[in-house]
């Protein structure tokens, strides 16, 4: 990669920018972290005196600072209702975006994004980094070396069983557009279309829940403490069965809490005409080889040839910061294409509206 900085600017100094983008952009040696905004600006001094090169700006204000011409790139990393009409603004201001998950709250703004990444030339992609797991990776090599054939059913599982995020504002539907399915629902559906490869929804059925959202404290039962019942104004579960133009099906699942024994998050199910793969029990790739049936294992735990790659103990934060910002820096396509991110927003929406009118929600 060329040896040059890229001058980044984080707009959202919460949660997901302290969990995973400021600490892997920090990790990348080409990057200069050099402006933070917030609308907290006690988050934004923070994470600048954590994360920043020195005299690294401070604003609460986005538009401030998209004024800066010498920033090449934005990470928008603010409640999913924002991402939209920030993307966009940065977009137009000159500057690359990656945008933290899910790409919008709906299709409309989501395309409002491919647009103005067209218009300006710029690159925009999103932050689904479960692709970049070892075991994701893996999976998608088997995929494309053709051991599944045609994929025609498949299943994307996210499912806690207490496990609702108490902070920021992950259960309110109006700033978040939902709860757990387009929080961690959008991560499985992510891997299941990237694996199958196809990005043609013709119809979905969907349901929501809000079963358990109401129940009192001590009823509750959940890992982070909690939650505010009067405040919870998402669903505690949703579920989704996809129908694809070319027939294929898949089956989402989606739940914070949820009365089930064996949660499974950011997973996928995959079965085509040659065979098959899962995420059960580590990565289990299933066929019939000399007339047998067979259950190959891959022991993912050695990793690769690290020195080769650069990339031996990367994270999956890491590994997808690294990707996007060489994409920048060679002017190559970012390892998530905004098309796949606004295909997942589309079929969340159907499910949405599937389960608000109980019809099928047709795409075309």
């Amino acid at each position: 990669m060329a040896e040059r900085k890229v001058r980044v600017g984080i707009i959202g100094c919460g949660g997901i920018a302290n969990g995973k983008h400021m600490p892997s952009l920090k990790s990348v040696k080409q990057v200069e972290m050099v402006a933070f905004c917030d609308l907290v600006e006690e988050r934004a001094v923070k994470a600048a005196e954590e994360f920043g090169v020195e005299g690294a700006k401070v604003y609460t204000d986005y538009k401030e600072l998209l004024k800066d011409d010498s920033i090449e790139v934005v990470h928008v990393l603010t409640p999913n209702r924002a991402h939209s009409f920030i993307t966009v603004d940065a977009l137009y201001a000159g500057k690359h975006v990656m945008c933290e998950k899910p790409m919008a709250i709906n299709s409309e703004e989501a395309m409002k994004m491919i647009d103005a990444a067209k218009k300006t030339g710029k690159k925009l992609t999103i932050g689904y980094q479960n692709r970049q797991r070892t075991d994701s990776r893996y999976m998608k090599q088997e995929a494309e070396a053709g051991t599944f054939g045609d994929i025609y059913y498949a299943k994307a599982t996210a499912i806690r069983r207490r496990a609702v995020p108490t902070w920021g504002v992950f259960i309110n539907e109006y700033e978040q557009g939902g709860g757990p399915l387009i929080d961690i629902g959008t991560h499985s559906l992510d891997l299941t279309l990237w694996m199958m490869n196809n990005y043609k929804p013709k119809y979905c059925v969907g349901t929501a829940y809000h079963k358990l959202n109401n129940l009192p404290a001590e009823e509750q039962g959940n890992t982070w403490g909690p939650w505010d019942s009067e405040k919870y104004t998402a669903e505690d579960s949703a579920f989704g069965f996809i129908v694809m133009e070319n027939g294929a099906t898949i089956i989402l699942e989606s739940s914070w809490a949820i009365n089930l024994l064996d949660p499974r998050e950011a997973i996928t199910t995959v079965a085509g005409t040659k065979g098959g793969g899962d995420m059960l029990d580590g990565i289990r790739i299933n066929g019939i080889r000399h007339g047998r049936q067979y259950v190959l294992k891959p022991d993912l735990s050695a990793g690769g040839v690290a020195f080769y790659d650069g990339a031996g103990d990367e994270s999956e934060g890491q590994r997808e910061a690294r990707l996007w910002i060489e994409a920048v820096i060679n002017d190559t396509e970012p390892y998530v294409k905004p098309e796949e991110a606004y295909c997942v927003t589309q079929i969340l929406e159907g499910i949405y509206e599937s389960a608000k009118t109980g019809k099928p929600y047709y795409f075309n």
